[in-house]
């Protein structure tokens, strides 16, 4: 079987990288090989065209793949709230929790999850146009010697000086932030940002309807390997380095360990009614979606006894 995540080299997708490098999906019974699909419409695509059997990706953008949230299943979180963090250039004075910074900027966003940093500007009372924001693609590396990823390309975009400011993973933030050439201006998971845009999306794990109905034994495996994944990370969370120093870089795996400690509070694989609430309002607002779905229509739920371990 195979898992895709959209990213390699971040703590975004990190609980469903270490639940296959650690052993937890084979414990389970599960022989699962980890697949790098990008940009996140791939990755939800190939669950659809039946390329591969879970993602682990924006819960949102499901439905770039999957409308009106027909034919997908959210099985559990890898993580809770929205996870991406902006990040200014540091010689602009820019202050955390202080979106006036954007204002007249390039800032570097991928597809769909520019989506989110949308959303929290026009919540913000920033209008695009007017303040002249210009939301971009995060420029290629054409000398990065590692597979494509997002936050390390957008930190290095940063640095060059080919954006003001970029939106993407913990790790593209922690790389710039302790490089000098970025400050972290907004960090959601921790209170930063307008009312309501922590449950804009969150890191999921998925999989498709018909795999929950005719093998649920297989859907039910897979929460398992991520709530033990979870508790591993809580017990000591110097285990992630062992797996950052077989997926990332020597500078990123040195850092893994130490993003996984903070984010210790968010990991839970519980689904809310709240979050998908959240992100089924967000999800209307930005014209991904045209009716509200049922709770239990996107989630898994019977598996729901699973999540607490």
């Amino acid at each position: 079987m195979k898992l895709a995540i959209p990213d390699v080299i971040s703590p975004s997708y990190f609980p469903a990288a270490a639940a296959i490098e650690l052993g937890f999906f084979k414990q389970e019974g599960l022989d699962v090989t980890l697949e790098h699909i990008r940009p996140v419409t791939n990755t939800w695509e190939a669950l659809r065209d039946g390329q591969i059997e879970f993602v682990g990706a924006s819960a949102h953008a499901a439905l770039s793949a999957f409308p009106e949230w027909k034919g997908v299943k959210l099985l559990c979180a890898q993580g809770q709230g929205m996870y991406w963090f902006l990040v200014m250039r540091s010689d602009i004075g820019a202050k955390q929790n202080d979106l006036s910074c954007v204002k007249g900027r390039k800032i570097g966003a991928a597809p769909w999850i520019d989506l989110g940093l949308r959303r929290l500007l026009q919540e913000a009372g920033i209008d695009t146009q007017r303040d002249n924001v210009d939301i971009v693609p995060i420029p290629p590396d054409p000398t990065a010697k590692v597979s494509y990823n997002f936050g390390v390309i957008a930190a290095k975009a940063l640095e060059d000086g080919k954006l003001d400011g970029f939106w993407a993973n913990g790790m593209g933030c922690e790389v710039a932030v302790r490089k000098g050439v970025g400050v972290k201006v907004l960090d959601i998971r921790r209170g930063d940002g307008p009312p309501g845009c922590f449950d804009y999306t969150f890191s999921s794990i998925a999989t498709t309807e018909k795999i929950v109905k005719e093998q649920p034994d297989v859907a039910a495996a897979a929460i398992r390997a991520i709530v033990n994944t979870h508790k591993a990370f809580k017990a000591d969370p110097n285990i992630a380095t062992k797996v950052g120093e077989k997926l990332f870089p020597p500078e990123e795996a040195a850092m893994i360990a130490e993003l996984i400690r903070r984010d210790l509070p968010i990991y839970d694989a519980s689904i809310s009614e709240k979050a998908i609430a959240g992100v089924n309002k967000f999800s209307r607002e930005m014209g991904i979606l045209k009716e509200d779905g049922a709770y239990d229509q996107i989630v898994a739920t019977q598996f729901s006894n699973l999540w607490k371990g």
